[in-house]
């Protein structure tokens, strides 16, 4: 079987996450496996590591099960409480950038951390949650979850290459995921300003393209600046639910680079600080 692509990055920050002092960094060899490989390399009842990229911690699980991504459950109370740890304290659909760790190989994969379904291991875990590789679908669709293959791509070390190559529709569904996941990486990323995100991602608990025009494709040829209509759902913390109608506005410096959300606009017309 082939495998999608492998990439060396540096782990400094991991090994801080987890309250190591390294000396210097340590480059491991990350592996973006194509999912039918991976259901061969991790079969069911394997036991592996989880590590999330952001806040370097790592926890133990084992698949049970999954046809199309991998079902899993924490190993233990600790590692659940690990998990639960990773997500703030409360369980969440967010998806979040991983590396799953099993013998020699670290695999970029994506997590979301809501227990569903079943549960068989004595761990404090109501169920299990899902694990998606690079080309895992859901259980709803044939085709891989935007936000989780975004969250591969930046487990791998290849987001800013993707966002870098991207058309506008696919940046501004990559912005518009950015909010959905509360992910600065991925809003940063495609923003023509620097914002300080946070603060304003925490704001937005839900968001969802209800609409978006699609322009004729010539006008994606040469253009550096492009307005595309669109009508984008919203649920703001204390506020609830608002509707953007309007058009999201991009640029780009020359055909040759990458296109950018103007951010200041959008927000803006959100009444987002």
């Amino acid at each position: 079987m082939k495998r999608a692509a492998s990439f060396i990055i540096l782990i400094h920050f991991l090994l801080y996450g987890q309250g190591v002092k390294a000396a210097s960094d340590i480059s491991y060899k990350i592996e973006m496996l194509d999912w039918k490989e991976v259901n061969h390399v991790l079969p069911k009842y394997t036991k592996f590591t989880v590590l999330d990229v952001e806040t370097g911690k790592r926890f133990k699980v084992q698949r049970r099960a999954g046809s199309h991504h991998a079902d899993v459950q924490p190993l233990t109370a600790k590692d659940t409480k690990v998990m639960k740890k990773i997500y703030s304290g409360k369980w969440s659909w967010k998806r979040r950038a991983i590396i799953v760790i099993h013998k020699d190989l670290w695999i970029a994969a994506s997590m979301h951390g809501m227990p569903h379904g079943a549960g068989a291991l004595q761990n404090n875990f109501p169920g299990h949650f899902c694990i998606h590789f690079y080309g895992s679908t859901t259980h709803r669709t044939n085709s891989m979850d935007l936000s989780h293959m975004l969250m591969v791509l930046k487990a791998s070390g290849k987001l800013d290459d993707y966002l870098g190559k991207a058309n506008p529709y696919e940046v501004i569904n990559a912005y518009v995921a950015g909010f959905k996941q509360q992910d600065a990486r991925i809003t940063s990323q495609v923003s023509l300003q620097k914002i300080k995100w946070k603060p304003i991602l925490g704001k937005v608990e839900n968001i969802n393209i209800a609409r978006m025009e699609l322009l004729p494709p010539e006008d994606l040829t040469e253009e550096i600046s492009l307005d595309v209509p669109a009508v984008i759902d919203l649920i703001i913390e204390d506020r609830g639910s608002q509707t953007f109608r309007g058009v999201i506005h991009l640029v780009r410096f020359s055909p040759n680079d990458a296109w950018k959300v103007d951010s200041l606009d959008f927000l803006k017309e959100n009444h987002l600080p």
